[in-house]
């Protein structure tokens, strides 16, 4: 016990005797996480104590500033919510996406029908309970479908009418196919070609006309100059024969015999 108040006593007269001065102090403290601190101060004690007639005096004075940068921490990471069909048997699937920023984070997600699926399944269905025509009419409302029926030679049914019927009736009204804007494309094309086809039919013919009567002229000119010919060989024979022989008389004798 008596030590301990002797150590006691010799601390306290330690620090009564003792002027601590710190002053113009300054700490920069960067921190990797994403918060820059920095801390600056002065501490400067004074401590006033009468011993003996001596005078000691502390002046203690402190200073802190902390600077803490806390908007260059990122926000956390957005995260796209899980979404499920639920069912084996439901055309659909979950479709999510998010979005993060320095500023905020965003989410969402919905649920999108697979109408190809649900025609696929309806068509086997309809299958199933033996209505082979209504199932070929529930996937020809796919364009791709349609047009692969026709290329086959087997049109899509139409109103009951199937073959060459349904072809007839599609033909009549193009509006109600499932490609109408595929089959105009097709047909501007079939027209443009078939176009420069008679085109070129039109000028060969024309030239193939054009050498006949070509030919026809030069063998009507061949057939004129040949006439002609016989003509003036039959003309020449003509004069030739009307010319009439010079024949000289006989001798007269004069003097007798």
């Amino acid at each position: 016990m008596k030590n301990n108040i002797l150590l006691i006593l010799i601390l306290t007269f330690i620090l009564g005797v003792s002027t601590i001065s710190f002053a113009n102090d300054t700490n920069t403290q960067n921190n990797t996480s994403g918060s820059n601190t920095n801390i600056t101060g002065g501490y400067t004690a004074t401590t006033t104590n009468n011993n003996d007639g001596q005078t000691n005096t502390t002046t203690s004075t402190t200073t802190n500033t902390t600077t803490s940068n806390a908007s260059d921490i990122p926000p956390p990471s957005a995260n796209s919510p899980s979404y499920s069909s639920m069912s084996q048997d439901v055309c659909s699937m979950g479709i999510s996406g998010s979005v993060s920023t320095g500023v905020f984070g965003l989410s969402g997600g919905k649920h999108v029908v697979d109408l190809n699926c649900e025609r696929i399944k309806l068509a086997k269905v309809l299958q199933d309970f033996g209505m082979k025509v209504a199932s070929v009419a529930v996937l020809c409302q796919d364009a791709r479908v349609f047009a692969a029926m026709e290329a086959a030679g087997t049109p899509c049914p139409y109103q009951g009418l199937i073959g060459p019927q349904a072809a007839e009736m599609w033909e009549k009204y193009p509006e109600l196919r499932p490609d109408y804007e595929q089959h105009l494309a097709k047909q501007e094309v079939v027209a443009k070609v078939d176009t420069e086809i008679a085109e070129k039919e039109r000028i060969e013919a024309e030239r193939i006309e054009a050498e006949r009567i070509a030919a026809e002229e030069e063998a009507a000119k061949k057939e004129a100059l040949r006439i002609e010919q016989e003509l003036l060989s039959l003309k020449e024979k003509d004069e030739v024969n009307a010319i009439e022989p010079i024949v000289e008389p006989d001798p007269i004798n004069v003097h007798g015999n």
